[in-house]
């Protein structure tokens, strides 16, 4: 590996923690063109497998600022992730037999449908004190579950952890405030991503060589990340927007490329 396909590891890497560090998700909707499109890996199925290693590895670690934080809804992360892992596992399973190329423009369309769902504006009252318990189960978990495999549904198939459907599905379940999704939208897309590489590594779907590459940057990504989200929180909704738009512009690039 040159010199030049190090950087590029190292600054897609940079760019996945970063994005997941400051909103949560993104990371992995961006991870698969940055490995075709920078990186130069020639397999989009190969390109979906060190991704999945590589964004559940970073949410990990943007995780554990989150948590010190206090703004991770653990039983609701709980039961949205095990639907999703559910999800997951079928949706790496037929992702694997369809075509690459095809994928790719799947991958492109669904990055514009994304994009657009976060330009529209959220209408619910954030409720910050909700939790999972007995009294709220039966208004919650109804809410969760089909959600949550929906979303793993789609984060297997594609490849990525999902943060960009986990957010808005987790305040469309719950009405939890942004920072609170976001927080505990990286326990689901850690645990989807762990499952969507267990799958693509077991039918050696990953270049382990890349993915250190790619963990490496995402570190330092992910620091840096999750300290500019806190200097820019009270300008949360630009930010959105702003990401929206790099999500359906990159999308659009990739569906007709």
């Amino acid at each position: 590996m040159d010199m030049g396909a190090i950087a590029a590891g190292l600054a897609a890497g940079w760019v996945i923690g970063l994005i997941l560090g400051l909103v949560g998700g993104g990371g992995s909707i961006l991870a698969v063109p940055l490995l075709v499109y920078v990186v130069g890996v020639q397999s989009t199925h190969a390109a979906i497998g060190t991704a999945a290693v590589a964004v559940s590895i970073n949410a990990l670690t943007s995780l554990a600022g989150h948590a010190r934080a206090g703004r991770v809804k653990w039983r609701c992360a709980s039961v949205f992730a095990l639907a999703g892992m559910a999800g997951a596992a079928l949706g790496a399973e037929i992702g694997k037999a369809v075509d690459g190329d095809r994928l790719l423009v799947l991958f492109g369309l669904l990055m514009i449908g994304v994009g657009l769902t976060m330009l529209r504006r959220r209408r619910a009252a954030p409720m910050p004190d909700v939790r999972l318990d007995r009294a709220s189960a039966g208004t919650l978990l109804p809410r969760l579950v089909p959600i949550g495999l929906g979303t793993g549904l789609a984060a297997g198939f594609f490849g990525i952890g999902g943060g960009f459907l986990i957010v808005p599905g987790l305040i469309l379940a719950t009405a939890m405030p942004l920072e609170f999704a976001i927080g505990t939208s990286l326990v689901v897309v850690s645990a989807l991503g762990l499952t969507t590489a267990t799958s693509y590594a077991l039918s050696g779907l990953v270049d382990w060589g890349i993915t250190a590459l790619l963990v490496a940057g995402g570190l330092v990504g992910a620091v840096t990340g999750i300290a500019l989200g806190k200097k820019l929180g009270a300008r949360e909704g630009l930010l959105e927007r702003g990401f929206a738009a790099l999500v359906i512009a990159i999308g659009g690039y990739v569906a007709v490329s």
